[in-house]
Parts: C-alpha cells; sequence; structure tokens
C-alpha cells in the first residue's frame, strides 16, 4: 500500500496493486487479482487520526533518509528505513512479538481479513459490503469461505424477529 492511494480527508483507501516477493526477482508490483479486486475501501473513522500521525512521521523519516532511499518513486506506507518493502519475513516476527507481547491467542497475519469479515457478519453487516471490501471475485467466494458465521449471524436474527411480535407487559389488559 502507498500513500498515494489513502485518501486521509475522504477516510478512505484505494486498492490498486499488490505487492509480491519472488525468490531471486525480489518486489514485484502487480494489479491484483481479479477486476472486483481493485476497490475502495473505507477506514474507520477511529483510525484516521492515527493515519494522518503515520503520514507525517513518514514523510519526516523519508526527508531524513536523504540518499539512502531506495524506494525510488513508491512511497510505501510500511517500509524499512530507505524506502523498501518490509521483507515477508518481517511482518511476520513483528507480528509474533505483538502477539506474545500482548498476550492474544496466535493467529497468522493473514487471519486478520478472516476475523474481520467474522466480526463484519457478526455485527449485522450485509454480506454483499463484506464482499466488496473483501475484493472476491464474486459473492459466492464470500459466502463459501464465511457461510458458517452467516448461519450464526441468521440464528441471532431468528431471535431479535420473535421481539417484533411481543407485546410489552405494559401495554397487556389485566
Amino acid at each position: 500500500m502507498e500513500w498515494k492511494h489513502i485518501d486521509l480527508e475522504a477516510g478512505t483507501i484505494d486498492v490498486r496493486q499488490s505487492l509480491t516477493f519472488v525468490k531471486g526477482i525480489r518486489y514485484q508490483i502487480i494489479e491484483p487479482k481479479t477486476k472486483n479486486s481493485v476497490r475502495k475501501v473505507a477506514m474507520p473513522p477511529s483510525v484516521i487520526p492515527e493515519e494522518k500521525a503515520l503520514k507525517v512521521q513518514s514523510v519526516k523519516d523519508r526527508m531524513q533518509s536523504g540518499e539512502l532511499w531506495e524506494g525510488g518513486e513508491h512511497f510505501f506506507v510500511f517500509s524499512s528505513y530507505n524506502g523498501k518493502p518490509l521483507y515477508p519475513s518481517s511482518v511476520k516476527t513483528w507480528w509474533s512479538r505483538f502477539i506474545k507481547r500482548n498476550a492474544l491467542r496466535y493467529i497468522r497475519f493473514h487471519d486478520l481479513r478472516h476475523t474481520s469479515a467474522t466480526l463484519l457478519i457478526n455485527k449485522g453487516v450485509h454480506a454483499k459490503i463484506i464482499w466488496e471490501r473483501l475484493g472476491h471475485a464474486n459473492i459466492l467466494t464470500t459466502m463459501n469461505i464465511y457461510g458458517h458465521a452467516l448461519r450464526s449471524a441468521d440464528q441471532e436474527a431468528a431471535k431479535h424477529f420473535d421481539s417484533l411480535f411481543e407485546t410489552p407487559l405494559k401495554n397487556k389488559k389485566a
């Protein structure tokens, strides 16, 4: 993700590219897998001030790196001190330390994507919105991966449906 793809005023992230690491070739910036992978995703409002502070710090760091800058035209949100993308094992190492330091149950970094989708389902967010946020090729992919969570959300919805037919006690005649 590059800073040019984040609109901090609108609170959106434009997903337009993917970074992949290939041994021998190193990093390659490629287009996302499918046309639906190219998307605009809204950020939680509580994250925007943190992102603004991170951008200010990133700009300062880039200026201070001077001749050591190796990011070229790219300005990644998360990079090494010289502007190069983080090596994949760096992210894994940081994540493992974060999990341990905060006494959390271990999940893979990528599993945060699944956690996010499941939490949104449990909050009643429509599957179409979740599909668009995840950028799956089609909504069936989302439904197949998260079908178990959708069934649980449906059971909760059924419980709420009962409340539509309940008569409040104060309206009942004795």
